[in-house]
């Protein structure tokens, strides 16, 4: 008897099937209907009316210009709490309100009076349109830049998620011959290595069609991996373009100029310190604010009746004490300056702690620090400072100008020399006159310059029997300067 394949026969019956669901028929029906017109899917598809699509443009255009004002104002989009029962729901939906309310024609078509599928306010939307504004100003970067030379500045540092940001600013010259700087992009990346930032930035240029060759100069911090002359990003990328030279940030020269010199005099170093301890002492608590408040008003108010100040419009503000930055050299000088202003109100707020202090540590650090905000070595090595910084931070605002260049930098560095000179020159005896006047209105006592001064601390530099105005004057005066200088 014959064999049948019957795994083949079966599964050909199966597809012709008598019933209407078998695959064959189905198919045979989709064909028929295909050969219908109105079965096309140009007629199935919903086609929408002019007044929606004008809606949906509108709709769209709200919320564009809203996210470009919140990103403009560098304002957060979103909210903490979004949902319908929120009294807040964040920057970017609580702004669509306020233009909906003075405008009826987009309140009928925004928020609630939108298609759920056509609102346009989630995050992904947000995210998409910030995308496609990003894109058109770094395209609007290139075409400023064209083929013209250009200079690259570069920074990294870790966001508040620890990641590492690589920022890259690029500064040229346009065709009316004014320098711009642009910022170009913001790349994270996995180390700071040199090679890793090398990469990183000749992938970015090569995405915004800029040639490495194009490049006429290098201007980053003095950390290794950025200015390393053997293995650092500015010798990696000066093997790529030869004329990309490189040139430390010059503000930053000067702020470890200013950070080496604090060091070298040890009354400088220790100033600073003991300022900081005082701020902190004084601002590290919402009442001490107030008191410190309390104590201004005060003393404004007993100032204006003996008739040393006088009161107007904008004068006798009420002021706070500033903190000193490390990596922002131009806030100590800040400090010193907040800190002489308010030294009384500063005096009347550490003796309140150092006597009615609910703690044992908060009276002594009180104590420690009223002692020495009272004593001449704090006073005098304060208004020192200063009359020293009071010139190199000019120096060091003219630095941070778009405007600067390398000859106009060289020109100020030699008039702050000169400055410094003369003040070292000229100023000792206007410096001492201040500082008994100030002592003697804020009951410091002053030592007799003629007598012989006794060191804390003795050491082998040291000498014997020299009087306090030389100790003042050649000790710390004259190398304070010449250290800076």
């Amino acid at each position: 008897m014959e064999k049948v394949n019957c795994g083949k026969d079966c599964a050909f019956i199966v597809h012709e099937g008598k019933t209407p669901a078998s695959a064959h028929n189905f198919s045979i029906k989709c064909y028929e209907g295909l050969k219908n017109k109105l079965c096309h899917i140009e007629n199935v598809i919903e086609k929408q009316t002019t007044q929606q699509v004008m809606d949906n443009r509108l709709r769209l255009k709200v919320s564009i210009e809203a996210i470009k004002w919140l990103t403009f104002q560098a304002c957060a989009l979103r909210g903490h709490d979004e949902g319908p029962d929120s009294k807040n729901q964040g920057n970017f939906l609580e702004l669509i309100k306020l233009l909906a309310s003075y405008n009826k024609t987009i309140d009928d078509v925004v928020l609630e009076n939108a298609p759920q599928n056509a609102k346009y306010t989630s995050p992904d939307f947000q995210k998409e349109i910030l995308h496609v504004l990003a894109t058109n100003v770094q395209k609007a970067t290139h075409d400023e830049i064209r083929t013209a030379k250009f200079c690259l500045i570069v920074d990294e540092s870790q966001d508040e998620s620890k990641k590492e940001q690589m920022a890259i600013v690029v500064r040229f010259v346009d065709r009316d011959g004014n320098v711009k700087e642009r910022f170009l992009d913001l790349i994270h990346v996995k180390d700071i290595t040199s090679s890793t930032l090398k990469n990183e930035i000749m992938c970015s240029l090569s995405y915004h069609k800029l040639s490495v060759q194009d490049i006429r100069g290098q201007g980053y911090d003095g950390a290794s991996n950025m200015r390393g002359e053997w293995n650092g990003l500015q010798d990696l990328l000066l093997k790529e373009c030869p004329y990309a030279y490189y040139i430390h940030c010059f503000a930053h020269q000067l702020q470890l100029a200013q950070v080496a010199m604090s060091k070298d005099v040890t009354e400088v170093h220790n100033i600073f310190k003991t300022l900081n301890f005082i701020v902190n002492v004084i601002t590290s608590s919402s009442k001490r604010h107030d008191q410190l408040q309390d104590a201004q008003i005060a003393e404004i108010s007993y100032l204006i009746e003996v008739d040393e100040i006088e009161s107007g419009k904008g004068k006798n503000q009420i002021r706070t004490l500033q903190r000193p930055r490390d990596t922002r050299w131009s806030s100590h000088f800040k400090s010193i300056c907040s800190l002489m202003r308010l030294f009384g109100p500063s005096c009347v707020v550490l003796t309140d702690i150092a006597t009615k202090g609910s703690t044992s540590s908060q009276k002594g650090d009180a104590i420690f620090a009223l002692k020495h905000a009272m004593s001449f070595d704090f006073v005098i090595v304060l208004h020192m400072m200063k009359d020293i910084m009071w010139i190199t931070d000019k120096l060091c605002q003219s630095l941070q100008q778009k405007s600067i260049d390398v000859i106009n930098a060289l020109a100020l560095v030699s008039t702050t020399k000169i400055l410094l000179q003369k003040l070292r020159d000229e100023g000792w005896q206007s410096l001492l006159d201040q500082v008994v006047c100030f002592c003697k209105r804020s009951d410091i006592l002053v030592p007799d310059m003629n007598e012989t001064y006794k060191y804390v601390i003795r050491t082998r530099r040291d000498k014997e029997n020299i009087t306090a105005e030389h100790h003042y004057r050649v000790e710390l005066f004259i190398a304070a300067i010449d250290s800076r200088l």
